[in-house]
């Protein structure tokens, strides 16, 4: 071993200079040896200390996360319930709003308009109908009068003209409101 590298080495580890050139080259030769003075050194006792607390506290970590771990997978299966139902509620908040959408259609203006003048079609033909079948009897009736049967008397002729008025009424009544509806002055509110 050359004296620089005997300088340099004590210089590196002022521990060290107090053994002679050769307890160094013995120490060199034997690891044993080297491996009982390097870990005396006290800069290799602070290194060793040092990683001993970071290893106890890794292991403190890794048991806090551990203890951590059983509540972690709970809230884990908890927040997937949750998420789950959440889809669900979704899904059926959707078909609600077509639900809803279905619902509103059906007393929205335009179907509301298009179903009176439905009804006013439909009121025109059954107080048509009423008369017609009335005239029918009424033919009927006359030919049969010949052969002996009654014609109708004054209070089915009174019955007739109440329950045809009424249905005419109507009938105008729905005209008025579409004619007004046409006109815009019918005016529709959202509440």
């Amino acid at each position: 071993m050359s004296t620089d590298v005997v300088t340099q080495f004590t210089t590196d580890f002022p521990e060290l200079a107090h053994l002679s050139r050769q307890d160094l080259e013995d120490l060199l030769a034997d690891p044993n040896y080297f491996q009982a003075v390097l870990h005396s050194l006290p800069r290799v006792k602070a290194m060793h200390d040092a990683q001993s607390e970071l290893g106890n506290a890794n292991e403190s970590i890794a048991n806090n996360t551990l203890a951590l771990q059983e509540r972690l997978y709970r809230l884990r299966s908890e927040t997937q319930d949750a998420f789950n139902e959440a889809k669900s509620l979704e899904a059926r908040w959707k078909e609600v709003e077509k639900e809803q959408r279905d619902v509103y259609q059906r007393f929205s203006p335009q179907f509301l308009l298009m179903r009176l003048r439905h009804s006013i079609t439909d009121q025109d033909v059954a107080s048509e109908a009423l008369a017609t079948a009335f005239i029918q009897h009424q033919i009927t009736g006359s030919s049969e009068s010949h052969s002996g049967t009654a014609t109708p008397s004054g209070k089915e002729i009174d019955d007739f003209i109440k329950e045809f008025k009424e249905a005419r009424k109507v009938y105008h009544k729905r005209v008025m409101w579409a004619d007004r509806w046409s006109k815009g002055q019918v005016e529709w509110r959202d509440d």
